[in-house]
């Protein structure tokens, strides 16, 4: 038994070396969130204040700062991720909610595997909304089938531009995207100066940024994309309410999806498993904290919290499209 003992004593040593080095880890470190999208959207508020709080329930209290990087709807951002940044548990990122969706209708954007990403958890669902301008002639769903209006686009990834091209195929919508712009705050702003008639956000976004537009109804939200109406937006169909077929509604369902992933916090590939532990707890533990609670009251905006693990489960069902919904989405597309 003597003999064993120096080989137990370096098996235990290691075992413990390792439970404490997640634990150690992350002292002095600076945790850098991605954000892909620009300042002052809902994406950027959530993230913040994330960012404001994570750090200081996580052993070794690291600085939690976020970055901005639009570009390309929220793919540059996730590109960025999966293939760049480090995979040591020092960055993470919060991207568009389609991600997923994107990958699996074969966007040539999307260069990663989204089910390879580690998800720490979300921060809330999602619902974006597309509203006009009160000067259009197009302030409703039936009347952009017979009008064309513009739109402003955010990226081919982006919400703001797959759902029109989406809803422009498969029930006859004349919206005329514009494209290039970087982010939704930049979109709104095109519509309120004239560049075009309408434009897309998340409705945490709109319902805290824009309060004077909606409070002189410079603006009526015509769609939008979580699966059931809004308690605050009663008047505006969703996306599952349209489509003139079976599969066509089935798509309009796959998109709807992407809002249970909604604002979520992911990590590159590979991220050490017990750094996942621990950030994964950190954000479980932060979401019942009263002052993050407090902080995402302030700010006004969503708070629907899920642990990463679920959050898994709703992007491995997403990967799991049946071949003829996805089929159909890629010929709505033109893809």
């Amino acid at each position: 038994m003597i003999r064993y003992f120096p080989a137990m004593l370096a098996f235990w040593l290691a075992v413990f070396s390792c439970a404490a080095s997640a634990e150690d880890f992350y002292a002095g470190k600076q945790i850098t969130f991605i954000v892909g999208a620009g300042p002052g959207g809902g994406y950027d508020l959530q993230a913040r204040v994330v960012a404001r709080h994570l750090g200081k329930h996580i052993p070794g209290n690291p600085i939690v700062v976020a970055q901005n990087m639009p570009g390309a709807g929220s793919m540059k951002a996730a590109n960025y991720v999966y293939q760049v940044a480090p995979k040591d548990g020092t960055a993470l990122g919060v991207i568009v909610e389609s991600a997923a969706l994107e990958q699996a209708l074969g966007n040539t954007a999307a260069q990663y595997d989204a089910a390879k990403f580690t998800y720490v958890g979300r921060v809330a669902t999602s619902n974006n909304v597309f509203m006009q301008w009160h000067t259009s002639k197009v302030q409703s769903i039936a009347d952009s089938q017979r009008i064309e209006s513009t739109l402003a686009g955010t990226g081919p990834g982006s919400i703001a531009e797959t759902i029109p091209r989406l809803f422009n195929a498969i029930i006859g919508t004349k919206l005329k995207l514009v494209s290039g712009y970087p982010a939704s705050t930049e979109g709104m702003l095109a519509m309120e100066r004239g560049e075009v008639e309408g434009a897309s956000s998340s409705w945490a976004a709109v319902s805290v940024t824009k309060q004077n537009l909606l409070r002189e109804k410079k603006i009526r939200i015509i769609l939008q994309t979580q699966p059931e109406r809004h308690p605050e937006l009663p008047d505006a169909p969703t996306i599952t309410e349209y489509g003139n077929t079976p599969e066509d509604r089935q798509v309009t369902a796959l998109y709807a999806s992407g809002s249970g992933v909604g604002r979520s916090l992911i990590g590159p590939p590979d991220v050490p498993a017990d750094r996942l532990k621990v950030l994964r707890e950190a954000f479980n533990a932060m979401v019942k904290d009263p002052d993050f609670v407090a902080d995402i009251k302030k700010v006004n905006v969503e708070l629907d919290p899920l642990p990463g693990e679920r959050v898994q489960e709703l992007i491995t069902r997403t990967l799991a499209v049946p071949a003829s919904v996805r089929e159909r989405a890629k010929v709505a597309f033109g893809r």
